[in-house]
């Protein structure tokens, strides 16, 4: 009997991995089958889940549920669009002068590169730089090429975007009046005690989540804007909005974000890229050990290697999308499964929780 028991593991270990991975490989052909309806509908949901927040605080001075998300929806467009006069029109046109400037960049890093062979030729320094030289020029072409070729399909971009953004916005209308009713139906589907528990953690995690990233992304953004200003460093919006952005990639995003800019800023000016990443470094330790904790608790049960590995995972089965709602998947997850094991329905938090707001309620 032992030994059948062993042998029955042994079959259950060693026929979950190759399992796992194809359902990994399946959900990848779907996605990228399915990605633009994917993607439009998951961004839809994040947003719902938003702006679930303040179509709560409306309903609590006895506004209706319907009158409350027209109330959100309309504020909401309204700062958009604020947003986008004044904002937005910074960021594009900054956008297309580092565009157009990169090549330069470049070339100067190359002629960097040029003078740093010739001083250890004098120095008797054996190294060959022709290879980095060669795939500088490379570079350089093919950046110029994207360029034009981006030139040319901005005005079929811009158009499709808004296009995109105006489904979002409907459909997070819809989510958030009817998204309860179409949820019920599916998890009604399931056993009770698994239905209730996924429910109440995925929309715990992913509203805290996602309401916490936005609010340390937005606190960078708005220190290094000044510092950047004050520094005279080229393109300083823009710069701190990209690694505002990147923090809503837990963990590696922020490193991704100072490690582009710095390198952007090593092409033109080596003494200037400098300063830049010693400030944003210093803001982002003060985000991570005085802010963060006051915004996250703890990632309960999940050990950072896992959650490295559902990042991989996420952004090998959706790419940048994938990456984003990773940690929250796996939150859900474990604490469903959590919730599973030890039979309780308070604590469905697994990874984030936001200290300043009560669990949500599932009411309407």
């Amino acid at each position: 009997m032992r030994r059948s028991a062993s042998v029955q593991t042994l079959l259950i270990y060693g026929l979950s991995g190759p399992i796992i991975a194809l359902n990994v490989w399946l959900l990848s052909v779907l996605f990228r089958y399915f990605q633009h309806p994917i993607t439009i509908l998951s961004i839809a949901a994040i947003l719902a889940f938003l702006l679930n927040y303040p179509v709560k605080l409306f309903e609590r001075v006895r506004i209706t549920r319907t009158q409350s998300v027209i109330i959100v929806l309309i504020i909401t467009l309204a700062l958009l669009i604020v947003l986008g006069v004044t904002l937005v029109p910074m960021v594009i046109d900054q956008t297309i002068q580092l565009l157009n400037k990169i090549p330069d960049w470049l070339a100067s890093s190359q002629d960097n590169l040029g003078n740093l062979q010739v001083l250890a030729r004098k120095r008797r320094i054996n190294i060959d730089l022709s290879l980095v030289s060669n795939q500088i020029n490379a570079n350089i072409q093919n950046l110029v090429q994207q360029i034009a070729s981006g030139a040319v399909g901005f005005a079929g971009t811009l158009l499709s975007g808004l296009f995109n953004v105006v489904l979002v916005f409907v459909l997070a209308f819809y989510m958030l009046l009817y998204g309860d009713r179409v949820w019920s139906g599916l998890v009604n589907l399931l056993p009770s005690n698994i239905g209730i528990p996924f429910t109440k953690s995925l929309q715990l995690n992913f509203q805290n989540f996602f309401l916490s990233q936005l609010l340390l992304g937005l606190f960078m953004v708005i220190v290094l804007t000044p510092i950047f200003l004050f520094l005279r460093i080229p393109f300083a919006l823009l710069f701190a909005i990209v690694i505002g952005i990147s923090q809503l990639i837990p963990f590696i995003g922020a490193s991704l974000g100072i490690g582009l800019v710095t390198l952007l800023l090593l092409l033109q000016n080596w003494w200037l890229a400098f300063p830049a990443a010693v400030a944003a470094m210093i803001m982002q330790q003060i985000k991570d050990n005085l802010l963060a904790p006051k915004l996250m608790g703890d990632f309960i049960g999940l050990n950072p290697l896992w959650i490295f590995v559902s990042i991989l995972m996420g952004f090998e089965i959706a790419g940048l999308l994938g990456t984003l709602v990773a940690v929250p998947i796996a939150g859900t997850i474990k604490g469903t499964f959590d919730a599973i094991k030890n039979g309780k329905n308070g604590n469905f938090v697994s990874n984030v929780t936001v200290s300043y707001e009560s669990p949500p309620d599932t009411d309407h």
